[in-house]
């Protein structure tokens, strides 16, 4: 464990950033590197009653922090018989008490802040630098690369994070133009980025903290580098079709794709698109025929950039596609950040990218949503789609989505002979992944023995399994086509 253990106190108006405030407490808490060296993190909301004034409290929790964090946003907040606010007695506090400071401009609509937030903002501009943001990528992205600046300042840091880090032997000539060219367009069509399409290569990545004294840091070169595996070779995509369901050579087709981690995105996705099904329905709707693919394009796309962002680039191992016949699995050298679980991968949950300034490029080209939405957004796509919920496991020291093909296609239902009950419940078994006798009763209008029949046939022709017991009973749907006992292929 280093020496170093900081507490930082986080100070902002706690109604206009409710739920900015936990989340940021998580990722300083989770974050692979943040995590050696931050002790605990204050939030106000988070202490237990006490018969004690909370303004005492409050600024003796700012004395005993090692870093303000300040995030200004457009509310001054509630103000005391002095007309001055927790925000800014928590700033004047930390001032008094030389606090290290980070301060962080939130948005910037200048008519819609508080005259109040404006002058804090005006007098906290004269004695330090602050950052200004417009979302929580951006602040997540802005914090990481202070918190990483002030450590190595301190000699606490004897290896820098990979993102931050000089890539060695680079220099600006190895980065390519055209795609930071294409970075501005995109960045500022899809998100309103604020620097102009002419903005100079060394303006552009002091903007992103994408410099160390001066020189490129291996998220610039993965982002904007010509040849990115001329520095880092493991630092691909490897796209495998595999016949069957079993990882096996030979293998149907193998690809490795290098580039920058845009190129890398799209080259993934459009090798899985290609090889699976697109079946073409008919014109009685449209002049053109619709087709759909069986797995959601973009479900596959966001599995895929997500392995991509958050890998462990210190790894010799690439980033993994897997195509079988019955599923998709990307695999992505690392692991959870140690505030996630899995389960909480399916319900709201803070972003806690291991890499955030790659992932904030990412996000400003809308290559990735929301911060930390991406398996819900998987979970949803599939579910519209009819098909099971992904899984997410950690194994073999990756992180592994599979997102599941259709196995149960037209053809397949006819040759199972089912009766017509069993053909109405079969949309909500594959898209709930399970259902209950009783359950199984209210879609179909069967009896209790009728649906015990049919449940067990549908078991026998290997569609369904049982699991639990007493209340807990149901049937879970075969995400892979079970024959005698063994995988169908």
């Amino acid at each position: 464990m280093p020496a170093t253990r900081l507490r930082i106190f986080i100070s902002s108006v706690q109604k206009e950033f409710a739920q900015l405030r936990p989340d940021l407490k998580a990722f300083l808490l989770g974050d692979a590197v943040l995590q050696r060296f931050v002790a605990d993190v204050f939030l106000f909301e988070e202490l237990h009653a006490k018969d004690q004034r909370a303004d005492h409290v409050y600024l003796s929790e700012v004395e005993r922090c090692d870093i303000y964090l300040g995030i200004f946003g457009y509310d001054y907040g509630y103000e005391d018989e002095n007309g001055v606010s927790p925000t800014e007695h928590e700033f004047n506090h930390a001032t008094r008490h030389r606090k290290t400071r980070l301060v962080y401009v939130w948005g910037s609509d200048e008519k819609r802040r508080a005259p109040k937030m404006r002058q804090l903002i005006s007098k906290a501009s004269g004695e330090l630098i602050r950052r200004r943001v417009n979302d929580s990528s951006a602040l997540t992205a802005e914090v990481y690369a202070s918190l990483v600046e002030y450590l190595d300042s301190i000699g606490a840091l004897r290896v820098p994070p990979f993102d931050t880090s000089a890539c060695d032997g680079a220099t600006l000539a190895n980065l390519s133009r055209k795609r930071i060219n294409w970075f501005l367009e995109t960045a500022s069509r899809e998100r309103g980025f604020p620097l102009k399409a002419k903005t100079e290569t060394k303006a552009l990545l002091t903007h992103l903290n994408l410099l160390d004294n001066g020189k490129p840091t291996n998220a610039a070169i993965m982002l904007f580098g010509s040849n990115p595996q001329r520095f880092h070779r493991p630092a691909e995509t490897k796209c495998i079709h595999c016949h069957g369901t079993e990882y096996r050579r030979p293998f149907a087709s193998l690809q490795v794709y290098g580039g920058d981690v845009f190129e890398q995105a799209d080259q993934a996705r459009d090798f899985v698109l290609g090889k699976i099904n697109r079946p073409v329905g008919t014109r009685a709707d449209s002049i053109t025929a619709p087709a759909a693919y069986e797995l959601p394009p973009d479900a596959v796309g966001e599995a895929i950039v997500n392995a991509i962002a958050h890998r462990d680039y210190n790894s010799n191992a690439s980033v993994e596609v897997r195509l079988f016949a019955d599923r998709l699995e990307v695999w992505n050298p690392g692991a959870l950040p140690g505030t996630l679980t899995l389960d909480d991968l399916h319900d709201d949950h803070p972003s806690v990218p291991n890499n955030p300034l790659i992932a904030e490029s990412l996000y400003l080209t809308r290559y990735i949503e929301k911060a930390g939405s991406g398996t819900q957004r998987m979970i949803e796509l599939c579910r519209e789609a009819g098909l099971p919920e992904p899984d997410f496991e950690l194994r073999a020291g990756s992180f592994i989505v599979t997102l599941w093909r259709d196995w149960l296609t037209a053809k397949v239902i006819a040759e199972l002979d089912l009766n017509d009950r069993q053909i109405k419940a079969l949309p909500v078994i594959r898209q709930q992944s399970q259902i209950t006798n009783s359950q199984y009763q209210t879609v179909t209008g069967a009896t209790r023995p009728t649906a015990k029949r049919d449940l067990e046939d549908l078991v026998k022709k290997g569609l369904i399994s049982p699991k639990g017991s007493g209340r807990g009973a149901h049937y879970q749907f075969g995400k892979k086509r079970l024959i005698n006992g063994s995988n169908g292929s």
